[in-house]
């Protein structure tokens, strides 16, 4: 990837996993278009109609139980104080006990309809949000197959997760929580203020008078609690950054004796995450007694106006109780609703990001002809070709090239000459700026990069292998190969050699970061996934760069067992392992500036004979 280098200089810094800004949106992060990621959410959500306009009439059912619930209770409170004041009087007892029975059974038929309810409501949004998060993840993943590839060039791996799992995550929990809790709130706002209204309008008036106070704190305690939690987000990832960093490199950390540095590093950043934790957390916390305090307030200003107006007879003494149960139902969703405003704010970020990840503009093929790939030969021309990662500075300069079916083409020379680039733009990683790309006289355009795909077989430096057995790694060249067929490719690649050593044999399962294996090991897996697939068209990517020479030797047998018969593209540091070339190209600031074979170079003195001269040098 060394010919990225000038494009990487010319586009924007990478933007990390966790903290350096490819993690969970930061608490109080806004989304840049609130209105119009709502709406796309919410465009989004329409397959789920049905089960939302049932949940929120649930919800609404739950929360209009729930504030009855109230004035029922007042009513026998009332109907109670009645016969004890007419014992007072008369000296008998006249409680309506019949009537206290009747209430009593409503008020509790109502509580366990509205938890029946709330059950519901919360059991089908669980099913609603997880049917969401479903379908976000399979969208995102088939988004990334058709992404181009200089979009994962210029974005970091953590940010790209952080799509799939952080902020997918934050659409979800809203959606479960806070959907259905933002209904309920608002009826019971309502709804407790109008019967707050019935019972007394005065005592109405008094208590509304602490919601100016109320909010006044909350904004206050708010606006100094937010930089603080900004502030830990940032550090939070500044250390789950380093403890993933030392973790990593725990080894190349242990042999440079660098512990003491790593501690000292994390300690900084741990005391600093630490400070704006507590401040954070201390100011926050503060926010629910000081709310209770001006609540209790509220509550000795109705209980003393309430019992003013019981005495002159304006008031029952349930409707007191009934009203003062109201005010705690009141203020409750105020403060719910005040958190959730917050909520919103950080859901809508995670989905704006998520919403914008998938409107990324995508790899589009535009022919639907289907051109013969089974009778490819393997000729491949390049006419002209120019192309460069930025529009201003080229990589590849009026390219042209003739390779013959069947032949080894060898592309040498410095770092950032263009050889890996002439890889990607064959594979159409990337589209050319000008000129034309033929194989078999077909312009590859005309392909469609599925089938295009399919002629070519690559072995890279940086080899790949997934979480399975060897035999369903080897497989993965082609999924459809039985045992035996997988088997025969593992010996033609020299795996077979090796592989009755391991535990297990072939049905070994590999780490996640296969480890378990060697360098060399590895490669030849790879070729051997390569000659399963036998592609027309082979492509090796410095592919012995990383092994030591006694296993180069094997790589090298394997590699000419899956070369034969098939045009190949090999770029290559160590040239001695091209000398056998039908062709080298030599490419120097994206021109061809020698070519011909390795004798022919070598009587020239050109640049070839500079480069491999002084490779001789360096290992004699």
């Amino acid at each position: 990837m060394s010919d990225l280098k000038n494009y990487q200089k010319q586009r924007p810094p990478r933007r990390g996993f966790m903290g350096h800004g490819g993690g969970v949106p930061m608490q109080g992060e806004k989304a840049q278009n609130f209105k119009t990621t709502m709406k796309k959410l919410i465009d989004y959500l329409k397959q789920y109609n049905f089960f939302i306009v049932i949940v929120i009439i649930l919800a609404v059912l739950s929360a209009v139980f729930q504030i009855i619930g109230p004035f029922i209770l007042g009513l026998v409170t009332t109907k109670v104080f009645e016969g004890i004041k007419a014992y007072e009087l008369q000296g008998t007892v006249s409680i309506d006990f019949i009537y206290i029975r009747n209430q009593m059974m409503i008020l509790t038929s109502l509580y366990m309809v509205s938890a029946l309810f709330a059950y519901l409501q919360g059991w089908l949004m669980s099913g609603a949000a997880m049917k969401v998060t479903y379908q976000f993840r399979k969208d995102i993943t088939k988004k990334i197959h058709r992404m181009p590839l200089k979009y994962f060039d210029s974005k970091s791996h953590g940010e790209i997760l952080s799509r799939v799992t952080n902020d997918v995550d934050t659409v979800s929990q809203t959606l479960t929580q806070s959907l259905t809790q933002i209904v309920a709130s608002v009826v019971t706002v309502l709804g407790v203020l109008v019967m707050m209204l019935v019972i007394s309008p005065v005592m109405t008036i008094v208590s509304l008078l602490i919601i100016p106070l109320s909010m006044g704190f909350i904004m206050l305690i708010v606006k100094h609690s937010q930089k603080h939690f900004k502030k830990q987000q940032e550090y939070l990832g500044h250390v789950n950054g380093q403890v993933e960093e030392n973790y990593s490199g725990h080894n190349i950390i242990q042999v440079f004796n660098g512990e003491k540095e790593a501690i000292e590093r994390f300690n900084k950043d741990n005391e600093k995450l630490y400070e704006a934790a507590w401040k954070s957390q201390f100011l926050s916390g503060m926010m629910m007694p000081v709310m209770a305090f001006i609540g209790n307030l509220g509550y000795v200003a109705v209980c003393i106006l309430g019992g003013y107006l019981a005495v002159v007879q304006m008031i029952t003494v349930g409707n007191i109780q009934a009203f003062i149960h109201y005010m705690r139902q009141f203020t409750q969703p105020m403060s719910q609703l005040a958190n959730i405003s917050n909520t919103l704010q950080s859901t809508a970020a995670a989905a704006e990001r998520v919403f914008e990840f998938l409107e990324e503009q995508e790899e589009i093929d535009h022919t639907s002809e289907i051109l013969p790939i089974d009778n490819v030969k393997g000729k491949v021309t390049f006419k002209n070709v120019n192309f460069g990662y930025d529009l201003n500075q080229a990589v590849i300069n009026n390219l042209s090239l003739e390779v013959q079916p069947g032949q080894t083409v060898a592309i040498v020379g410095p770092t950032g000459a263009g050889k890996t680039t002439i890889v990607k733009l064959l594979m159409r990683f990337y589209e050319i700026q000008s000129g034309r790309i033929y194989v078999d006289g077909y312009n590859i355009q005309d392909f469609t990069r599925r089938d295009l795909r399919k002629l070519y077989g690559m072995v890279l430096q940086d080899t790949w292998l997934y979480h399975a057995s060897i035999m369903e790694n080897i497989r993965y060249g082609r999924l459809s190969a039985t045992d035996e067929e997988v088997i025969a490719a593992a010996k033609a690649a020299h795996v077979d050699s090796f592989v009755h050593a391991l535990p297990e044999g072939y049905q070994m399962v590999l780490s996640e970061e296969s480890d378990n294996l060697s360098e060399g090991q590895k490669q030849l897996i790879t070729i051997a996934r390569a000659i399963l697939a036998d592609p027309k068209i082979l492509i090796l990517d410095e592919a012995t760069s990383s092994v030591d020479t006694r296993t180069e030797v094997f790589v090298q047998k394997a590699m000419k067992n899956l070369m034969q018969g098939r045009t190949s593209f090999v770029i290559a540091h160590r040239l001695s392992t091209i000398k056998d070339a039908d062709l080298i190209l030599v490419m120097k600031d994206g021109d061809i500036v020698e070519q011909g074979k390795h004798q022919e170079l070598l009587r020239q003195g050109g640049l070839y004979a500079e480069l491999y001269n002084s490779q001789f040098d360096k290992e004699a």
